[in-house]
């Protein structure tokens, strides 16, 4: 690699990054959940200095763009507490089931948050949304050749997701409303742009 002819920085001909880690000295669970562990890590540099560094550690999770023939994507509207506010994003949830797949996993999120089947899935890019303190990765798919679930066999949703909205918005729409902050859930702007650029 040669430095850039006038600004501070590499020029990347093959992209490569260093992978060396910075050992953990010590780390304490400072909270655990079903969902989430919190851990305060004792982390030590190059220099043998010691940093202190929370990481919060969720289970992995999926996220799933709809679309329907027409071209037009699903999102769902819901109350979010830690923004105190309703959100839009694309249909998505973790991975508390033992041995699922991911792409089983996105198949039953689709199921119960939207009363959606879909008969061909096309697993799009895997994610690190909030590197600084979390480990949490996202996979992203794009479900296509949708069907409605059977009244009979549709999940009764809880909590929030009882509140929940669905909306079929077209894809450039919503790819607007990304670039324009209606849309402000990282994984949705993501799974939106990919699909949108694929």
């Amino acid at each position: 690699m040669s430095a850039h002819p006038r600004l501070p920085g590499r020029l990347v001909t093959s992209w490569q990054t260093d992978d060396a880690h910075w050992p953990v000295a010590r780390s304490e669970v400072g909270f655990r959940s079903d969902y989430l562990t919190l851990t305060v890590d004792t982390i030590v540099g190059p220099d043998q200095q010691e940093h202190g560094r929370v990481v919060v550690r969720p289970r992995p999770a999926v996220g799933v763009v709809a679309l329907d023939e027409d071209g037009r994507v699903l999102l769902v509207e819901q109350y979010r507490h830690p923004l105190g506010r309703r959100v839009l994003e694309i249909p998505a949830g973790v991975m508390d089931v033992e041995g699922e797949a991911a792409q089983q996993t996105a198949a039953r999120e689709l199921a119960e948050e939207a009363d959606l089947v879909a008969a061909t899935w096309r697993e799009l890019i895997t994610v690190a949304p909030s590197v600084g303190y979390s480990t949490e990765l996202i996979t992203l798919f794009e479900a296509t050749d949708l069907s409605e679930v059977h009244e009979d066999d549709r999940t009764e949703r809880e909590a929030e997701e009882a509140d929940m909205a669905h909306w079929w918005v077209d894809l450039d729409e919503a790819v607007r409303a990304c670039l324009d902050g209606r849309i402000v859930d990282a994984k949705t702007v993501i799974a939106l742009l990919t699909v949108a650029r694929a």
